[in-house]
């Protein structure tokens, strides 16, 4: 009992924690840099999965070419996560650097989804599954740790929520577009939604600063 009572006394009281403290750490450019960027990558991989078979079914593809695509997308971004991880650990990569080069290689490979035939599916594929695989490893590295360990939890179940936002929000704006124009202009505008995040990433931080 005495021993009990010695461990309630030396336990420090957890610090309480205000909308307004959430609402900081929320608004902070680390979290919001990655978070945005998981979306991107989450956005990109959804619509390559969707809607590359779309392409490459109105190219005259058959279903093995098409299916074929979604897994060269799938084994890139298998590939490239644990390396990016190891690069990170190494100090041979760092977030901000990994992050930019993700998101311009997925807008590339949506740019590349753009070109007719097999060679613009299947490279579109490689290039977002490439993007996805930089990005992710190293926007929840990122987050862990700039977050503290009692907030650790509360952090990437926002952060997953901003993925799941770009889950659906990705193919329900190349949608759209595709209803309103075309395939094609579809994956023109998210391509350049993805490529425009390293120029907010560098504001932010400069915000930051």
């Amino acid at each position: 009992m005495g021993a009990d009572r010695r461990t309630r006394r030396t336990t420090p009281p957890r610090a309480r924690q205000t909308v307004l403290d959430l609402a900081r750490r929320l608004a902070d450019p680390v979290f919001l840099v990655s978070t945005a960027a998981l979306a991107g990558a989450t956005a990109a991989l959804s619509v390559g999965v969707g809607f590359l078979p779309v392409s490459g079914a109105v190219a005259g593809l058959g279903t093995v070419a098409t299916g074929a695509a979604v897994s060269v997308l799938a084994a890139c971004a298998a590939v490239v996560q644990p390396r990016a991880g190891r690069a990170l650990d190494a100090g041979r990569l760092t977030v901000g650097d990994g992050l930019t080069a993700g998101l311009l290689l997925a807008a590339a490979g949506l740019g590349c989804a753009m070109l007719p035939g097999l060679a613009g599916v299947l490279l579109g594929a490689a290039l977002i599954g490439v993007g996805t695989g930089l990005i992710t490893p190293l926007g929840f590295a990122a987050l862990a740790a700039s977050t503290p360990a009692e907030r650790l939890g509360q952090t990437m179940g926002a952060a997953e929520l901003g993925r799941e936002l770009g889950d659906a929000g990705g193919p329900l704006l190349v949608a759209g577009v595709a209803a309103a124009a075309s395939l094609t202009y579809g994956y023109g505008v998210l391509a350049v939604l993805l490529a425009c995040g390293p120029v907010v990433a560098v504001a932010l931080r400069r915000r930051r600063g």
